[in-house]
């Protein structure tokens, strides 16, 4: 073969040397171009999820502030304006954790007072509601025997506890816990009960054949197996803890929230009697909202059929 023939063998070329002192970019990945755009498509998503749920409220909130400072804006209104209520009362939104003595303090004291009687009323009838609903729905017996007198109690109002609180008790501290308790223990015995008697059959003859023992099936089966409709009915119990420990303290004194509400009325200070409403309505939106968020992590997300 001629060597005229044969082809070069060609090669790239030689990278050329940086000059000394000269910063040599790295060579962009082909894929860090997707990946920003995927990050900010999955942050505008996230912006607009936020938009959604935040903006309509919002808007609900300003036109009822509207329509409010138009109806009661006029001088001798029945009601204070929402000009009037920050005038009066700014001193309640701003600071809510002063103290200037044993009862003026701040709305955020009176609250925590509040929640401290709610937690202990509700962690008592979260408890024992648990295990009485528990016994209602397996045992066919206590069903007969308890489930009326459960239906009979459940329809008595709160407040009519407390005089028999107040006589058994003989203080307001404790007579509030136990109309606590009276108010939300009803919902989660009933609820209970629910899932147990709608836990699946299969689940029973598995532990039939482990041979579980009555502390390990209630752990291990009832339990999991009712968590949706036990945690249905905590939502709805601490939602009427909260309703009754305002209307408790409303007659019992101190300085809860219910206190100082039914203290301004008598002082004829409407506007510190809204605030405090306002107040009441975050509270039992947020406490609505974190008994709700505990179930859907302990449930994984399943709901009460």
């Amino acid at each position: 073969m001629a060597i005229s023939t044969l082809k070069p063998v060609t090669s790239r070329p030689a990278p050329v040397p940086a000059k000394v002192g000269e910063v040599v970019p790295l060579p962009k990945r082909k894929d860090e171009t997707p990946m920003r755009s995927l990050l900010a498509k999955r942050v505008v998503a996230r912006l607009r999820a936020v938009a959604v749920t935040v903006i309509p409220p919002l808007l609900v909130v300003a036109v009822i502030m509207l329509v409010w400072q138009i109806a009661f804006g006029r001088p001798g209104s029945s009601l204070p304006a929402p000009t009037t209520i920050w005038q009066e009362a700014k001193d309640l939104i701003l600071e809510p954790f002063f103290v200037a003595g044993p009862q003026d303090i701040g709305l955020g004291w009176r609250v925590l007072t509040s929640l401290q009687r709610v937690m202990i009323g509700f962690g008592l009838a979260a408890v024992v509601g648990v295990m009485l609903g528990a016994l209602v729905g397996q045992s066919v017996w206590a069903m007969r025997g308890l489930d009326p007198i459960f239906q009979v109690l459940r329809t008595v109002p709160p407040l009519a506890w407390l005089p028999i609180s107040l006589a058994a008790f003989r203080d307001a501290n404790p007579s509030a816990i136990f109309v606590i308790f009276i108010t939300a223990i009803w919902p989660v015995i009933i609820n209970t009960a629910v899932g147990i008697r709608n836990i699946p059959q299969d689940y029973r003859n598995v532990a039939r054949v482990l041979q579980l023992n009555t502390v390990e099936f209630f752990f291990k089966i009832m339990v999991p197996s009712a968590a949706p409709y036990i945690f249905t009915g905590l939502r709805i119990g601490i939602g009427l803890s909260w309703l009754a420990i305002v209307a408790a303290e409303m007659l019992t004194g101190g300085v809860g929230i219910g206190f100082f509400i039914w203290d301004a009325w008598n002082s004829s200070k409407l506007s510190d009697i809204i605030v405090a409403l306002a107040y009441i309505g975050l509270v039992g939106f947020a406490l609505d909202r974190l008994v709700a968020m505990l179930g859907a992590f302990v449930t994984r997300g399943t709901s009460a059929q």
